[in-house]
């Protein structure tokens, strides 16, 4: 025979008594129960975001740095008199299949010419900068992802013609003065005058150019005797990048492949999974510190109940109760508000993320796993957490307990 039975108690006895305990004080229960609920919903939600926001950023990850391959000659040859990139690699690397945008980007050597948006010479205000020029084909601004902010890109005709215009991004533009291309804006270039037709906002790669002036290939070849295209930038489907990077020398150069330097994403999978790692980390332990609250508040309670109830189990110990069913019982107390709190905290943690996802046009990401054993996180930490007073009540001696209590 058990302890329980020994006693005279039942189980069913036992079950009657501890919902007794939770209901005799329903707005402590309840309040000690919304402590679990925001720990186990802190710890879902935090879960369930760092997996949404992880998948979120692998896809950038995956958009970005694993679909950009940068094409340039190896340092031996930069010197060289002979070109090394063709002029219509675009067109060559556009044929292969899994590029989705390819152009050339070239440093301009301007001769160390400032650019001045204004011709009237301000002594009291800066009116030369010195300020990067390259010239770039129509295809690079799609293989940078840019962005506009006003105005339109070269394009081939104005490569083919040679013509003096020119883009340029929004950090130069704000130096320069210029806030759109309406009232057509012209810069000087040294003593030649350009017609700026469009202001870069953004870029996804090569954020440089930001604060750069871009004219035509064309032009740059004609005026500035630019000889050769000195960087190639390619855009991929994702996947796509190891072949792509492969098959591109041959497709630049089939003579002589290895004078070119391929700049590819190396092993994305693991830049991948160390991020996912960082953020499951991170949000784990901001988790962890909620539940430790919420785990906190549960002892406090049962340590509080056991002493305003400490006549009640003198009273149970006179009666026959043994120290087990009294420590069962605050066990079972502090456990039922654990796996209460720990239903309800999922569903509220769950809610989050939909929330948050739907607000951020993000797709919610949350294993099954974590929201299906959190009324058992709830109901494990609730237990350890009433551990110690459960054990304090035990030890209590009926005698002393019933002098106590009155």
């Amino acid at each position: 025979m058990t302890e329980l039975e020994k006693s005279g108690i039942t189980c069913r006895d036992l079950m009657k008594e501890v919902l007794a305990g939770l209901f005799s004080r329903p707005g402590r229960t309840v309040l000690t129960i919304m402590g679990v609920v925001m720990g186990i919903a802190a710890l879902v939600a935090t879960l369930g975001l760092s997996q949404t926001a992880g998948n979120r950023i692998i896809g950038r990850f995956d958009e970005l740095a694993a679909t950009e391959i940068v094409i340039t000659a190896k340092s031996q040859n930069t010197h060289s008199n002979i070109p090394v990139l063709p002029w219509d690699s675009p067109e060559r690397l556009l044929r292969l299949n899994g590029v989705v945008a390819a152009g050339t980007l070239s440093m301009v050597a301007v001769d160390n010419a400032l650019v001045r948006a204004s011709l009237v010479s301000d002594p009291l205000k800066q009116t030369r900068f010195q300020l990067s020029v390259q010239a770039a084909s129509p295809g690079l601004f799609s293989a940078v992802r840019s962005e506009l902010h006003s105005g339109r890109y070269p394009d081939r005709g104005n490569s083919d013609r040679a013509d003096r215009v020119a883009v340029i991004g929004s950090n130069a533009a704000i130096k320069l003065g210029i806030t759109g291309v309406e009232q057509l804006p012209a810069i000087m270039i040294g003593d030649n005058l350009y017609l700026v037709i469009g202001i870069l906002g953004n870029v996804g790669r090569q954020p440089d150019l930001l604060s750069s002036v871009i004219i035509p290939e064309g032009t740059a070849r004609k005026y500035f005797n630019l000889g050769s295209p000195q960087s190639v930038l390619i855009e991929t489907k994702i996947g796509a990048a190891s072949l792509i990077a492969h098959q591109s020398p041959l497709a630049l150069r089939p003579d002589n492949p290895s004078i070119l330097k391929i700049a590819a994403p190396s092993e994305p999978q693991r830049v991948r999974n160390a991020v996912q790692s960082d953020l499951n980390i991170l949000f784990l332990l901001l988790g962890a510190v909620s539940l430790l609250v919420g785990s906190i508040g549960i002892a406090n309670v049962t340590l509080v109940s056991v002493v305003e109830r400490t006549g009640e189990i003198g009273l149970r110990r006179a009666n026959g109760a043994t120290r087990l069913h009294i420590a069962l019982q605050f066990l079972l107390e502090s456990g039922a508000i654990g796996i209460i709190g720990g239903i309800l905290g999922a569903s509220l943690g769950v809610l989050i993320i939909v929330g948050v996802s739907f607000h951020q046009n993000w797709t919610a990401v949350l294993d099954p796993v974590v929201s299906l054993t959190s009324p058992l996180v709830g109901g494990i930490v609730g237990i350890v957490s009433g551990l110690y007073p459960s054990i304090r009540a035990a030890k209590l001696e009926p005698v002393d307990a019933l002098r106590s209590g009155t």
